[in-house]
């Protein structure tokens, strides 16, 4: 499945049915009174979140939705149907905004948040309601109000309690594939994961879930690499995982979170300065850990926030899960 989190689509609300002008006929009645039924209003356009739903790319295949018009009043004050809402499924943490206006409509997160996008136009009147005590025949009757007509851009950041990050090919998809059932495609090159992969990991009977960002290379916060792709789907994490590939040189490791901080840094500080713990994997090579202590000493980084794993045998998974945990309790009671 292709991951899509950007779109662009056309929402047309339905028009109002029109009133009906009718004049009641019975035998020896010409013209009796007026009984034209109302129009029915016409059906609104609604964004509304699916659980069920993880990327936009439905959009990319159909862009214009029409929601139907009401039905036209007709004789003996039989009033038009109202039009059924068209409901458009989109995934949590979908970001609405109006394409021309650049405004933000709506941050849709929760299970069932719903955005009307476009108002279905009202029915028309008709012209049994036009009766009084000076017009006792009136032939009025109004026309159905036009639906509303919006183009909206849709921009999907994920919801996930925890994001790795890391240069390209620091074990991030091997790592997450170790701590829950999600299958990211693992190769050894830069660049295998061109999309946000999810996973949901279950540790001492919690449930979170973990996001393997693509990785980022120097400029990524002017769209270099993958860039922008990338970075906003880090902003809703509650924490982040630094993965870092230690068996490199301690300077070069160091080099690494700089480059990935740095550009974190200066996409959206805030990221920046998440709760992070520091990965150094592939810890089953010779000298690799003490390559990674070294460089946490470079990098004067907390000894208790860092963990030297092997993504690849296992070797401590289990303690780098306590950690997520911890950070994430700790999370809480600060936002408490």
């Amino acid at each position: 499945m292709h991951f899509i989190d950007e779109a662009a689509i056309t929402v047309r609300a339905g028009d109002g049915g029109r009133g009906c002008s009718s004049f009641r006929r019975e035998k020896f009645v010409p013209r009796g009174g007026p009984d034209g039924g109302n129009g029915g209003n016409g059906g609104s356009v609604l964004l509304k979140v699916s659980p069920h739903l993880s990327t936009l790319l439905d959009f990319r295949y159909k862009r214009i939705f029409k929601a139907k018009r009401g039905q036209h009043g007709m004789g003996k004050k039989m009033h038009g149907k109202n039009a059924s809402d068209l409901v458009i499924p989109v995934p949590p943490g979908t970001l609405v905004y109006d394409d021309e206006t650049g405004v933000l409509l709506a941050d849709l997160t929760k299970p069932e948040a719903t955005l009307v996008a476009a108002s279905g136009g009202r029915g028309g009147r008709g012209n049994a309601v036009f009766v009084s005590s000076i017009r006792q025949a009136p032939d009025r009757a109004d026309p159905g109000k036009p639906g509303g007509e919006r183009r909206l851009r849709l921009s999907l950041k994920l919801i996930a309690n925890i994001g790795l990050v890391g240069l390209p090919n620091a074990g991030k998809s091997t790592l997450l594939s170790r701590i829950s059932r999600a299958r990211p495609k693992i190769a050894d090159y830069p660049f295998t994961t061109l999309s946000p992969v999810l996973g949901v990991v279950l540790h001492r009977d919690e449930e979170f879930v973990v996001a393997d960002l693509p990785g980022l290379i120097e400029g990524a916060h002017l769209g270099a690499g993958l860039g922008h792709r990338f970075l906003k789907h880090a902003e809703r994490t509650e924490g982040l995982v630094h993965v870092l590939d230690a068996s490199h040189p301690p300077e070069k490791i160091a080099e690494a979170f700089r480059i990935v901080h740095d550009e974190m840094e200066r996409f959206r500080p805030a990221i920046a300065r998440r709760p992070t713990l520091l990965a150094f994997n592939k810890t089953d090579l010779t000298g690799a850990r003490e390559s990674g202590e070294k460089a946490r000493a470079l990098l004067n980084f907390p000894e208790g926030d860092a963990y030297y794993i092997s993504a690849a045998t296992g070797r401590g998974i289990q303690a780098l899960l306590d950690g997520l945990l911890k950070l994430r309790k700790t999370r809480a009671s600060d936002a408490g």
